[in-house]
Order: C-alpha cells, then structure tokens, then sequence
C-alpha cells in the first residue's frame, strides 16, 4: 500500500455568527411567557364580548394572546439574531490553513 499525501496551504476567513434557531425559539418561549402573564394577571369579567357576543374562558383567551405574543416574540428573536450576524460579521479574521488530502493506494 502506497500513501500520497497532498498538501495545500489557503488562507481563509472565519468569522461567529449567531444560531438564529436558538435566537427563534428564545422568542417564542418568552411570547409563550408573555401571554400567559397577561392572561394570568389581567383576569376579565367573564361577561359578553361587545364585539362577538360571546363569553371567552380562560383557556380561549390564552390561546388568543400566544397566537399574537408568539408571533411577535419570533420576529424579535430573528431581529436579534440579524443584529447580532451584523456586528459579529465585522470582526471577519483571515487564517492561513494547512489542507491535506491522503490517498491510499492499493
């Protein structure tokens, strides 16, 4: 068995940047956090909606608010994450690497 070894030596750019699935769920959870605080804390009279005519539970009312409050907590959860993209992309280093690539043959 006979082994070739190649070298090559190339310059790079490495650079950070956010995991915006992390960045995306963070937004949601505290959407989900948000709406059930204000359901909690804010309890209506149980009396008719003027608007429908109908009288929401408690559960309904929840569901309602993490509908709008998740929405909202993903959009500024992935503003974050662009944000940050942008700053960290500043900071762009270039290295000099060395590639090796090994062939065995037979």
């Amino acid at each position: 068995m006979a082994e070739q070894v190649e070298d090559h030596i190339e310059t790079v750019r490495v650079r950070r940047s956010p995991k915006y699935s992390v960045f995306l769920a963070a937004g949601a959870a505290l959407g989900l956090l948000v709406a059930m605080i204000l359901t909690f804390t804010y309890d209506g009279s149980g009396g008719i909606s003027p608007n429908t005519g109908l009288v929401y539970t408690q559960g309904q009312v929840f569901g309602f608010l993490s509908l709008i409050c998740v929405s909202i907590g993903v959009v500024i959860g992935g503003l974050i994450a662009l944000v940050l993209d942008r700053v960290l992309s500043r900071r762009t280093r270039e290295v000099v690497v060395d590639r090796e690539s090994v062939r065995v043959e037979d």
